[in-house]
């Protein structure tokens, strides 16, 4: 799959389908439409490509308000948005910066500075509440419209629902928030991950006698926090188990700098430098603040003990069961 920051003419010169949206998540419903994509880029001879935006919009109209709390919650980086979207088929994709400039750009301009003149547009996919351009003025009626006029089919895929409940971002991460990540995994048909290069920390969690993976996020508010038993790929030929913390750690920093500390249970070796994935498969507890480090060592072990025992439960992640 390529990638692309803005619009390179040099390349992006053949015609496409083209799916537009944030993609948080790509959740079930996102699968779906992306699978009706790729179909019909296939069966048009067309490439399949995804139109994306970093940062979010709601992340920028949330700055300029000057309520950046406002903002939702990411469900997921652009690293682990982009291999998702590679998973699903996806030819090519087209990151967008979302600035004061788009999100100025009328509608009818958006139509054909990004869709014609950028992407080459001969078929355009969008969700039923799509919205585009200055306020939001644009809709799936002036698409369809322009669409007659200026020569590109369009066509809208209807909510995607799941024992009728509607599948969407905003499920997952109250699903997150709630710790339930059974739901979350059900939504998004995987289990909850997030990948990064394991970095060098302050090495405390070594001197506690739990050395630890750190990951550091791009975004500063992740849909998920706490602690959690999860599954670890990328340092061995097997997944390995292990008890992770993911939040501003407030026992030992102070800088509101979100971190993904993992503890790998019964695994030593280098993995700095190392990509990997780490699956949040069980939500263990919420973040604490302890009055000392000792009883924050008292914490962590207990918080392996009881990943021990959840992992010891579950036949069904026994391949990450090296307890």
């Amino acid at each position: 799959m390529q990638v692309f920051r803005g619009f390179h003419h040099a390349v992006l010169d053949t015609p496409s389908a083209v799916c537009i949206g944030n993609f948080d998540g790509v959740h079930r419903g996102h699968q779906a439409m992306l699978a009706l994509l790729v179909s019909e880029a296939r069966h048009r001879g067309l490439s399949a490509c995804v139109l994306t935006f970093e940062p979010h919009p709601r992340d920028y109209f949330a700055q300029q308000q000057g309520h950046p709390e406002l903002a939702p919650r990411r469900v997921s980086g652009l690293r682990d948005k982009l291999a998702e979207l590679a998973r699903c088929g996806v030819d090519r994709v087209v990151v967008l910066r979302f600035d004061r400039r788009l999100a100025t750009l009328p509608a009818q301009d958006f139509i054909q500075q990004v869709l014609l003149n950028g992407l080459h547009a001969r078929y355009v996919l969008v969700g039923d509440d799509f919205r585009f351009g200055t306020s939001r003025t644009g809709d799936y009626t002036l698409l369809d419209a322009q669409g007659l006029r200026l020569g590109f089919d369009v066509a809208r895929m209807n909510a995607y629902e799941v024992h009728g409940e509607r599948v969407s971002s905003s499920a997952v991460r109250k699903a997150l928030a709630g710790g339930d990540m059974t739901l979350a995994e059900k939504l998004l048909d995987r289990p909850y991950a997030i990948s990064g290069h394991v970095q060098h920390g302050r090495k405390l969690g070594r001197e506690l006698g739990f050395p630890t993976l750190n990951i550091r996020l791009v975004h500063a508010r992740p849909a998920a926090q706490g602690i959690f038993a999860v599954c670890v790929h990328g340092l061995a030929e097997q997944p390995q188990p292990g008890v992770a913390s993911l939040g501003l750690r407030p026992t030992v920093d102070d800088s509101g700098r979100v971190l993904l500390e993992t503890y790998v249970l019964d695994w030593a070796g280098d993995a700095y430098g190392k990509l990997v994935r780490v699956d949040l498969l069980h939500k263990l507890r919420d973040e604490a603040r302890y009055d000392s480090l000792p009883a924050l060592t008292e914490a962590i072990a207990a918080d392996v003990r009881q990943a021990r025992a959840w992992f010891a439960t579950i036949e069904r992640h026994t391949s990450c069961s090296r307890i």
